[in-house]
């Protein structure tokens, strides 16, 4: 038979908690919102780094595809300065006048897809100061009316995608002043002439 009976035993309530347990309480809750808001803000720069590499992949994508094409670029332009420069555009024959055009237009066709594309001709002018971050100094070389430390010519055309330089420009540079050789140095009897330790 099962006794149905109430046990003997007595639920006390609970004892009020002290100010100690609510200190205690207060700091646990703490510490989980601070441990809440770290995650949330981990979370939050997981997702914008993840963001910025999809973009980044998304942006650049076209990079190795058009360093391919820029020597193609670069051979149309050689073409189009030897064709300018031995007056080939002012021959009689239409035949060759049209030949120049066409590679004119290729040209032109060609620059155009690459800045829909974000590629960004780098081709500096002559006398602007010289940007290591930009070009790339081939050789250094004295030009008239133009300063020191800037470009004197361009070898060849540089690009940049978004900003970001995926080829510079190859320049020639005049030289610096730093570069030059102090008077006297280098030179018989100047300050820095070699001694003869021979005696």
């Amino acid at each position: 038979m099962v006794d149905n009976e109430t046990p003997d035993t007595e639920y006390l309530p609970e004892e009020p908690a002290t100010a100690g347990d609510l200190e205690a309480l207060q700091a646990e809750i703490a510490q989980l919102k601070d441990q809440a808001l770290r995650y949330a803000a981990e979370a939050d720069n997981t997702r914008r780094r993840a963001e910025k590499e999809v973009n980044d992949a998304r942006a650049y994508a076209i990079q190795r595809f058009s360093c391919d094409l820029f020597e193609a670029a670069d051979n149309l332009s050689r073409a189009l300065q030897a064709a300018h420069s031995t007056s080939l555009a002012q021959h009689a024959e239409p035949a060759v006048k049209n030949l120049v055009l066409g590679i004119e237009m290729t040209e032109k066709a060609l620059q155009t897809a690459f800045e829909r594309n974000g590629l960004k001709k780098l081709e500096p002018a002559r006398g602007e100061r010289f940007d290591p971050h930009l070009h790339q100094a081939m050789m250094e070389q004295e030009a008239e009316g133009v300063p020191p430390g800037s470009i004197a010519a361009v070898m060849q055309v540089g690009y940049e995608l978004f900003g970001r330089v995926v080829r510079p420009a190859m320049v020639v540079v005049t030289p610096s002043r730093a570069a030059q050789p102090q008077e006297g140095y280098g030179q018989p009897g100047g300050a820095g002439a070699s001694v003869d330790t021979k005696a």
